[in-house]
């Protein structure tokens, strides 16, 4: 290995599923550990099997399906631990044991219940029988961070010696700072008379949100292997995670002198999936793979990147598989971002009329916390859009309870004309909109059915959210209704936000509209 390259040691399957509520499937970790493999992860821990039959299994199937990787299973310093966890990873190609045991003195006191020179005994008896069943043997000391530094060195020799091939020194309880943990690495790998044999390791956690700080100060101190989890995921506050890792590796190269062998434009991708499986969503300011980490609201960031991206950001998007930069409009948006916006919709103002629509677009923004290109689209279209509002909810009747199925029974007024339909669905709601859909023959997709009351009470009002999107047409739009009750809110939200839909789907002149037949002439709503 070159004294540039960091082994990445992906987690996630590990640790990260410890995360309380974090449990994936069988087939869950076969998926996000395939995708690890082919995003370049050097090591792939796949598993504990000595917890469950199910994670035995788990970590076999990973360890005979995976191409490039080493898949490694975690094991407690006990026989039958290590023993278990070699029966798992032996159909690897690459296959290795990681095993571990408590070596600070509160971990020994009162977890442990051992004495120094017990755990050292433990230590050679535990690794030699690893290394009898694999080559590649791994050795953590639990809670390194918080262990005096002569009984460490102690015990990295013994493991050393024993026949551990990477040595991790763990900040098990995110206690460290970046400079008390590089030192470590440098006093070890001096003191250490056998360090050179093993490959040193960091394994940090997020109790004091410095793991990624942590593990790069590792890197200054000789360690050249980095545990970490996708998004950050695993115990408590979490690991390191691997994204942030590796893209300020490859940002910073100037002063992290370093490189991983990771596909980076894979981290978006694997990132959604790994959401997907845990359940855990990704914060929206999240580093690199979060929804806002290539969005902008500020007038003065969308004013220079509009002029440059590289004056607001430091990567692009496309290197870690986002599709492009975000300009977000909101109250913070200045004219130049606002202008742009309406050029990217299809409109071109003039002076006067971009004025006009800038200040009902700061009113709007003011009241609103989202605004959405069909809101900023009202703002220009407004006379025109309410000519075109064609659909309205005149009467809704449900029959709903435990004796399926539910019934709806909607009016519609569709250009003067009443119809009326009835419907039955899985819920109430779903035999409203299939109603509508009876009515007003579609095809779009439901992406957003959102329900908050708008007041406190039993008898506030509902506000409902829908977001259709026509995914043939890439058109998208959000509406929103409101009512005492909360079925009546939904059909008219939905019905407001078909109503947007036609408009978006006539884009140019000529295009029929499949509600009425009437020709609509989109560019006259366009300013000189």
């Amino acid at each position: 290995m070159s004294s540039d390259h960091v082994v990445i040691f992906d987690t996630t399957l590990r640790d990260g599923e410890q995360s309380p509520g974090a449990t994936m499937t069988h087939d869950e970790k076969l998926e996000v550990a395939e995708l690890l493999d082919e995003m370049g992860v050097d090591i792939i821990e796949a598993g504990f099997p000595i917890a469950s039959d199910g994670d035995f299994e788990a970590v076999s199937a990973i360890a005979k399906r995976t191409k490039k990787a080493v898949v490694a299973g975690l094991a407690r310093a006990i026989n039958k631990d290590i023993d278990r966890c070699g029966e798992a990873v032996k159909h690897a190609e690459r296959p290795r044991i990681h095993t571990f045991v408590s070596t600070s003195p509160i971990h020994l006191a009162h977890q442990m219940k051992k004495s120094q020179e017990e755990v050292l005994d433990i230590i050679s008896a535990t690794v030699s029988r690893a290394r009898n069943l694999v080559d590649n043997v791994e050795w953590s000391a639990m809670d390194a961070t918080r262990t005096p530094l002569d009984y460490l060195c102690r015990c990295v020799e013994a493991a050393i010696k024993a026949g551990a091939t990477t040595v991790n020194l763990p900040d098990t309880v995110g206690y460290a700072t970046p400079d008390e943990y590089q030192k470590m690495f440098e006093d070890i790998r001096a003191r250490v008379p056998n360090a050179s044999k093993a490959v040193f390791s960091v394994h940090c956690h997020n109790d004091l949100g410095l793991a990624v700080a942590n593990s790069l100060a590792g890197l200054h101190g000789g360690a050249r292997q980095i545990e970490c989890t996708i998004n950050g995921i695993g115990e408590r506050a979490g690991n390191a995670a691997l994204e942030e890792v590796v893209m300020a590796i490859r940002t910073r190269g100037d002063v992290l002198p370093y490189r991983t062998q990771i596909e980076s434009t894979m981290l978006n991708r694997v990132s959604r999936i790994v959401a997907a499986v845990t359940s855990f969503p990704v914060q929206y300011n999240k580093a690199i793979v979060g929804r806002n980490a290539f969005a902008h609201e500020s007038g003065i960031h969308q004013d220079g990147m509009l002029k440059n991206q590289q004056t607001y950001e430091i990567m692009t998007p496309a290197s870690v598989g986002v599709t492009k930069t975000s300009l977000v409009m909101g109250k913070h948006s200045g004219r130049h971002a606002f202008k742009e916006k309406l050029k990217e919709l299809g409109y071109e103002l003039g002076e006067n009329q971009l004025e006009d629509a800038f200040a009902r677009f700061k009113a709007l923004a003011d009241r609103k916390k989202h605004v959405y290109d069909e809101d900023i689209e009202a703002l220009v279209d407004d006379e025109i859009a309410q000519q075109h509002e064609r659909i309205k909810v005149l009467s809704l009747t449900v029959i709903a309870g435990t004796m399926g199925p539910q019934t709806a029974t909607l009016t519609l007024d569709i250009d003067g004309h009443h119809v009326t339909k009835q419907a039955t669905g899985n819920g109430p709601v779903d035999a409203i909109f299939n109603a509508i859909k009876a009515l007003v023959p579609h095809e779009v997709k439901l992406a957003l059915y959102q329900v908050h009351a708008v007041t406190e009470g039993t008898d506030a009002q509902a506000e409902v959210s829908v977001r259709l999107e026509d995914e043939a047409q890439g058109k998208a739009v959000t509406a929103k209704g409101s009512d005492p009750d909360t079925l009546v809110a939904s059909a008219k939200a939905y019905v407001s936000a078909l109503n947007k839909l036609k408009i978006k789907q006539a884009k140019g002149p000529g295009v029929r509209d499949q509600v009425s037949g009437v020709d609509l002439q989109r560019d006259a709503r366009r300013g000189p």
